[in-house]
């Protein structure tokens, strides 16, 4: 792994970092429910990822090209599973102070955990990016090792992201933040995941 992979690690720091259903449920999670819910949730997420991840080293993201009524079954769910996140935050919104506070993720750990695991579950666009970028970072003929070799690095910003998320949007002033302002965070949640959903319906296997 030289220069060239280092460049592309960066740029999945950048893409794994910028705001995306993930990243946006790790912080309204540890915004309204603290830091021990966003870290549950940041495990689902990163369980999701690695599912993925190992399935397109496994080559499976190549047979889900060839049966494209699979990617359809799972761009329906997650599709359907965001508009209903953009629904509750929603109706948080249209609540206001009568509500309990929180985006769509609350819960027991183990709720916020499988919830998180969801987001990724229901994107398959997530196990295309993964194959894409074994496609860019590793040559034709790599050998299982190495594959697996790169899963590992990637993984590892991939965990450096998301539970870096859940520990700064804990962040005592962060919360106090959402607290005073909870209202306007839930209709950017709302609009953020409707987005998403109407994303994930159009997207096209190419």
């Amino acid at each position: 792994m030289g220069p060239e992979f280092i460049a592309i690690w960066i740029a999945w720091l950048l893409a794994g970092g910028s705001p995306g259903p993930a990243t946006m449920g790790i912080a309204g999670t540890a915004m309204a429910s603290g830091r021990r819910s966003g870290l549950a949730f940041a495990l689902g997420i990163l369980a999701g990822s690695a599912s993925w991840g190992i399935a397109a080293a496994l080559g499976l993201s190549a047979i889900m090209l060839t049966h494209v009524w699979v990617f359809e079954i799972i761009r329906y769910a997650g599709a359907a599973y965001l508009a209903w996140l953009a629904l509750k935050a929603l109706k948080s919104a249209w609540a206001g102070g009568n509500a309990a506070a929180g985006t769509p993720f609350k819960g027991s750990a183990r709720s916020l955990f499988l919830k998180g695991a969801a987001i990724h579950i229901t994107n398959p666009k997530a196990i295309l990016s993964w194959g894409s970028i074994y496609a860019i970072a590793l040559p034709a003929d790599a050998a299982p090792v190495m594959v697996f070799q790169c899963f590992g690095l990637l993984y590892a910003g991939s965990i450096l992201i998301f539970i870096g998320y859940a520990f700064l949007f804990s962040n005592a002033r962060i919360v106090a933040a959402y607290a005073a302002m909870r209202r306007w965070f839930d209709l950017a949640f709302a609009g953020f995941f409707g987005f998403a959903s109407i994303k994930i319906l159009t997207a096209r296997v190419q």
